[in-house]
C-alpha cells in the first residue's frame, strides 16, 4: 500500500511539472516562457548547435569585463571571418563597446573574432565559466562566434535563461532592441551603418530583442522577447525552418492565453 501511495504521489508531482507541447513541428527544439514560467516546450533540454545565439554569452562576458573603452586592432584572422560580417579590415581599430554592438545588432562574425582575439585565449574558457555560474548545465562553448564546432552545444532551456540574464544588463538590452546603429573606427575614417538581423523588431508589437543565428548544422535559430501590458514572453526556437512565421504565431498565442490580455 505504501508503495502504491508513493507511486501515486510521484505521478501527481510529475504531472504538476509537465509542460504542454502544442507545436511539435515548428522546430527541432523550442521553449516558451511567460512571466518567468515555462508554458510550452518541445525537446527543450536537447543539446543542439546554438549558432550565433552563442554571441549572447560572448557579449555578456565582454560587457562584464569592464573594458568597454579599450581599443581593439582588427587581426587578419578576424578580417577573414566567414558568415555574417560588417567588412572589417585588418589593422582597423574600434572600441570594445562598438564591436559588442556589431555582434548583438548585426551578428557580425568579424567583430566577434576581433573581440575574442583581443581578450585572448582565456576568453572561451571564461564563457564556459560564466555558463557554469549561471547554472547552464547543458551548455558548452568552443567558438565565441557560434560556428559549427565539435563540442559546441546548448539547449532551449539554457538559452532562455542566458537571454534573460543578458537582458538584465542595460547596455545589452539597449542593443538587443536597436533596429539601426552607426559605428565608427577610432580614427573616424570609416563608419558602419548597421541594421538588425531580428525581423521582429519594429514589426511585432512589444518585441524588445534578442538574437538570431543560422549555420548549416544549427539551422535557423531565434531567441525572442516581447512585452505587452507588463507581461513578458520569452521564445526560443532551434532549427526552425520558418522561424519568423512561427515566432509571431507562438508569441501571439502566449499573449492571448494570458488573462486580461
Amino acid at each position: 500500500m505504501k508503495r502504491i501511495v508513493a507511486l501515486a504521489f510521484a505521478v501527481a508531482a510529475c504531472s504538476v511539472h509537465a509542460v504542454e507541447d502544442p507545436f511539435p513541428r515548428v522546430a527541432e527544439a523550442y521553449l516558451v516562457k511567460r512571466s518567468g514560467v515555462v508554458i510550452w516546450a518541445g525537446h527543450a533540454d536537447a543539446r543542439l548547435a546554438p549558432a550565433s545565439l552563442t554571441k549572447m554569452m560572448t557579449a555578456l562576458v565582454a560587457l562584464e569585463s569592464g573594458r568597454l573603452d579599450e581599443t581593439v586592432t582588427v587581426s587578419r584572422a578576424a578580417s577573414r571571418e566567414t558568415g555574417s560580417r560588417i567588412g572589417l579590415k585588418a589593422g582597423q581599430q574600434l572600441r570594445v563597446r562598438d564591436l559588442i554592438a556589431a555582434m548583438v545588432v548585426r551578428s557580425a562574425n568579424d567583430a566577434c573574432r576581433a573581440l575574442a582575439d583581443h581578450f585572448g585565449v582565456t576568453f572561451v574558457p571564461r564563457m564556459n565559466q560564466r555558463a557554469l555560474a549561471l547554472e547552464l548545465r547543458d551548455t558548452q562553448f568552443v567558438d565565441a562566434c557560434g560556428h559549427d564546432r565539435p563540442g559546441q552545444y546548448s539547449t532551449a532551456t539554457d538559452l532562455a535563461r542566458l537571454a534573460e540574464h543578458a537582458m538584465a544588463q542595460p547596455e545589452f538590452a539597449r542593443l538587443a532592441r536597436s533596429q539601426r546603429i552607426t559605428l565608427a573606427t577610432v580614427d573616424g575614417r570609416r563608419k558602419f551603418y548597421l541594421t538588425t538581423t531580428n525581423a521582429l523588431l519594429g514589426r511585432y508589437e512589444g518585441a524588445i530583442g534578442v538574437k538570431t543565428g543560422t549555420t548549416g548544422r544549427a539551422g535557423n535559430c531565434l531567441v525572442a522577447i516581447a512585452e505587452r501590458k507588463g507581461v513578458r514572453v520569452v521564445l526560443v526556437l532551434l532549427n526552425a525552418h520558418h522561424r519568423w512565421w512561427h515566432a509571431q504565431g507562438m508569441l501571439d498565442r502566449a499573449f492571448e492565453s494570458y488573462p486580461g490580455m
